[in-house]
């Protein structure tokens, strides 16, 4: 019998099982991708169809408007934003921003010319750290970071930076949040009469030459925009000041922490050569210092020939004239190399030569070869230029050489005497521990300066943390208005000070950009979301909590409030506790433990949970291992804070319900605007006025409210309502479709001026909300002007209202039948309304009287002990804590 199974068609059999594997993981991954795409419609099904996609439908037919049509919006431009609402993220601030951070530094520096950097930004930021104040350093080339980073610091050092527009800008927004800005260089390089006189220019090439002299124009204007100049030498703070500055300050080049350890290495592995030959050594930083060298050769040579043990060593880039042909034998060329080894091959020399051409930008110059040399123990040979004459004794810890004279004496007599050297060599050495060691620098040169320019500021007793989603200007939703308020008035007391921390939406930057602005007279921070937040980051992100890390250490608040945080995650809960900073969390809506936010079904039903349920929530999240595990986590959250606060006793017993601590757990109810007492119109028994404000959101109730009056034979009334988005010149509701027997009027919505006139031309709120509100600002407000309200069982909503005094409840979840009733029994007996005044406007608190609770609950979490560590470890830890987390990916 034939066998089947061929050679070939074995490998044809092998192939085809092969594709077809292939094809079954292809039709997984299409199954699995497909499953993905579904998924993101559902979001985006259920998202369009929330209260906050119907409300911004306007803004969005707007933005097509203003861009010409469906695409995006133009770049740099938020046309949905007003030019006033942009305008107030921009204003100069009044704060000084000493008062809201301390002394907090930036330096924004170029860190390319990596020993320029070791002295004049690394070594400033450790002088910085030794007196106690957080020092914060950018690369001037990453504009946003350091538009970001000057949002929190109370001075600016702009080391190096040339005057392109981005660092300009930079200046300016310095100048517009009251930081003091400060120019910072160790060379000439923004006077070109003086660059020019360098004869060491000559030795570049055309094309390095004309770079060189096309920037100092742009150094100059940058100098020129800050307030104050920062040099390296009082020669170079003279320039600044000659060149338009009107104060300069001196912080001299000085050793530091790496230099003196690596010095004292050297020192110890040091061992005199056996040969006996004298090592004077000279180190060229770049091809353009042969001007300079030339100012010793003359008298070196001499020195040379009179001592046959004088050998030169040469480390860098240096044209020695025919001159020194002679002594070629006694000359080491050594290319340039990294500092660390070229203090050990100066650690081996025996002489250190400092030669620098007599012009103004040599002048300007630093001693540092000086003291590379001393805190080697090693004796040097000088020009007497400023910086040089300024720390050398002629003699005693060092020698100035002008004239060829003067050169070849020093030199000779060093070579000659070991004694001579040794004793010059420890008197540099104390001199330039005496004078340039880290504390010595950082005390006599780097804290005045400080101290000038941001001294401290007496703080009050109490500083709160206070952070909401949204704040002005951008104030959207009832738990902005009350955050707003309570900021605004806290902060008024003379035992209390506020700063907000808020999103802000101008979308002209990168995420997690920081800006700060003023508004209610309260300092504001405010952070740029990033564009788009997975489910997961809207509770948890690592990002946003290293972020408020670093604020809480800036800020050092003694308690952070937490309003409405989604978006800006619980992370920051987390980042207070790692820091031991006490929170508290007024819990606005159901945001903790339901990620729908109002425990509002897919379909637009409130679900009428008290206990959450796992079984009914399976039938309405997307993911319920997902749920669980963020309900779990912000519970822990919750229980870790130092008070949790409600806005009614519906809202504190759901808390309850689920797991929070009842002695944790207080009300502060919401304040609202108090009336003015502006006079109301007569009740007019042939048109009852209705008003409603929820807008057409399905939780709100329009609809039900259509179905009521539609079924209503009787015409006696006037149903008024208040489309916010008019306010923009556009609507959102049509009320062309509704077929009733009275009159309807759509009206702009009202704000705080005009409120009054609002109620005062109504004679009964509609309030049908279809969830369970944890307050009911609206309800309030009608209230304490007299205004009959007819309201569902709405949880807090209900809370103020006595049935059949001072309001109407009706059921919540029924269709209209209730509504119509209660709305028929007003229109049948308008009498009832004549007259008619609120007797238990006694029930209902200002925000004046809620500021005066929250501020003792404030300052009893305040007092309460901290569990964590301090401000300063905290910062260190948080971002360790936070990455470890499992969303941290």
């Amino acid at each position: 019998m034939r066998d089947p199974a061929t050679p070939t068609q074995k490998v044809l059999d092998k192939q085809l099982r092969a594709a077809r594997e292939e094809l079954a993981r292809e039709r997984d991954e299409v199954a699995r991708l497909a499953g993905a795409l579904k998924g993101r419609d559902a979001v985006i099904d259920e998202f369009k169809a929330s209260t906050s996609w119907r409300l911004t439908a306007p803004v969005r037919a707007v933005r097509r408007l203003l861009t010409g049509g469906g695409g995006e919006p133009r770049p740099r431009a938020d046309p949905a934003r007003p030019t006033a609402m942009r305008a107030g993220y921009a204003t100069p601030t009044t704060t000084a921003p000493a008062a809201l951070f301390g002394t907090r530094v930036l330096i924004v520096a170029e860190l390319g010319l990596a020993q320029c950097a070791k002295y004049r930004v690394w070594q400033k930021q450790r002088a910085f750290a030794l007196l106690g104040i957080d020092c914060t350093v950018v690369e001037w080339s990453k504009h946003e970071a350091v538009r970001s980073a000057l949002q929190t610091c109370s001075i600016a050092i702009f080391y190096r930076t040339p005057g392109y527009p981005e660092v300009l800008a930079a200046i300016a927004e310095a100048r517009r949040l009251r930081v003091p800005t400060l120019w910072e260089v160790d060379d000439l390089i923004f006077d070109e009469a003086a660059y020019r006189a360098n004869r060491n220019l000559e030795t570049l090439t055309p094309e390095l030459r004309a770079s060189v002299l096309a920037g100092i124009p742009l150094y100059r204007q940058a100098l020129l925009a800050c307030d104050y100049g920062l040099a390296s030498t009082e020669a170079l703070a003279e320039a600044m000041r000659a060149a338009g500055v009107a104060e300069a300050f001196v912080v001299e080049n000085g050793l530091d922490e790496e230099t003196l350890a690596l010095a004292a290495e050297i020192i110890q592995r040091r061992a005199p050569l056996a040969d006996g030959r004298i090592t004077v050594l000279y180190g060229s930083g770049s091809k353009a210092h042969d001007a300079d060298f030339e100012c010793a050769a003359e008298g070196l040579r001499r020195a040379m020939a009179a001592n046959p043990a004088i050998h030169l060593r040469i480390v860098g880039s240096l044209q020695l004239s025919d001159a020194f042909a002679p002594f070629a034998d006694r000359i080491d060329r050594i290319p340039p190399i990294d500092y660390a080894s070229y203090l050990r091959l100066l650690g081996q020399a025996d002489i250190s030569l400092a030669p620098l051409e007599a012009t103004a930008f040599n002048e300007a110059k630093s001693n540092i070869k000086f003291l590379e040399a001393a805190v080697l123990a090693l004796p040097s040979v000088c020009s007497p230029r400023s910086a040089f004459a300024g720390a050398i004794s002629d003699g005693v810890d060092g020698f100035l050489a002008e004239t060829p004279e003067q050169w070849a004496d020093a030199l000779t007599r060093l070579a000659a005497d070991p004694s001579l050297r040794a004793t010059m060599g420890a008197a540099a050495a104390a001199t330039a521990h005496r004078l340039y060691d880290p504390e010595a620098v950082a005390r006599a040169q780097v804290a005045p300066i400080a101290s000038r320019l941001a001294p401290p500021a007496p703080r009050k007793a109490m500083r709160v943390l206070t952070v909401n989603i949204h704040f002005a200007p951008e104030s959207f939703g009832g738990a902005t208005i009350v955050a707003e308020n309570l900021a605004e008035r806290l902060n008024r007391r003379a035992d209390t000070e506020v700063v907000v921390f808020t999103a802000w939406p101008e979308g002209l930057v990168p995420g997690f950009a920081l800006n700060r602005w003023e508004a209610k007279g309260v300092p504001v921070i405010g952070v740029r979301l990033p564009d788009h937040i997975s489910d997961e980051q809207n509770h948890r992100n690592p990002r946003m909590g290293e972020l408020f890390a670093e604020l809480l250490e800036a800020l050092r608040p003694d308690v952070v409030h937490l309003h409405s945080i989604q978006g800006l995650s619980a992370s920051l809960a987390e980042a207070c506790q790692a820091a031991g900073v006490p929170y508290v969390i007024t819990l606005h809506d159901s945001w903790w433990i339901c990620e729908r936010q109002f425990m509002v079904r897919k379909d637009g039903a409130y679900c009428f949970q008290q206990r959450i349920d796992w079984s009914v929530c399976a039938t309405c999240v997307k993911d319920l291992g997902f749920s669980i595990r963020r309900y779990e986590r912000l519970g822990e959250l919750l229980r870790g804070a130092a008070m949790l606060l409600t806005p009614s006793a519906f809202h504190r017993q759901l808390h309850i319900a689920n797991g929070a601590d009842p002695g944790q757990i207080r009300v502060n109810k919401n304040g609202i605007a108090p009336a003015a007492g502006a006079p109301r119109r007569p009740l007019d028994p042939r048109r009852i006025r209705f008003g409603f404000v929820g807008g057409i959101g399905p939780i709100k109730g329009l609809a039900l409210i259509r179905r009521a009056f539609e079924a209503l034979p009787q015409a006696n009334y006037e149903l008024i309502l208040v489309d916010n988005t008019l306010n923009l010149g556009v609507s959102q509701m049509d009320v062309e479709g509704w077929r009733v027997a009275g009159r309807i009027t759509v009206r702009p919505a009202y704000n705080a001026a005009t409120m009054d006139a609002f109620f005062g031309d109504i004679d009964v709120l509609l309030f049908p909300s279809q969830w369970k509100e944890s307050f009911g600002l609206t309800v309030r407000e009608a209230l304490v002007r007299d205004v009959w309200v007819i309201t569902t069982d709405a949880g807090g909503a209900a809370e103020d209202i006595v049935d059949g005094e001072n309001g109407t409840v009706i059921p919540l979840g029924a269709d209209e039948t209730p509504l119509k009733g209660a709305i028929a029994a007003l229109l049948d007996h308008p009498e009832r309304l004549a007259g008619w005044r609120n007797p238990y406007k006694d029930r209902i608190v200002g925000f004046d009287a809620q500021a005066e609770e929250l501020a003792g609950f404030l300052r009893e979490a305040a007092d309460q002990p901290p569990e964590a560590t301090t401000l300063s470890s905290a910062s260190r830890t948080v971002a360790r804590t936070l990455s470890q987390s499992p969303s941290a990916g």
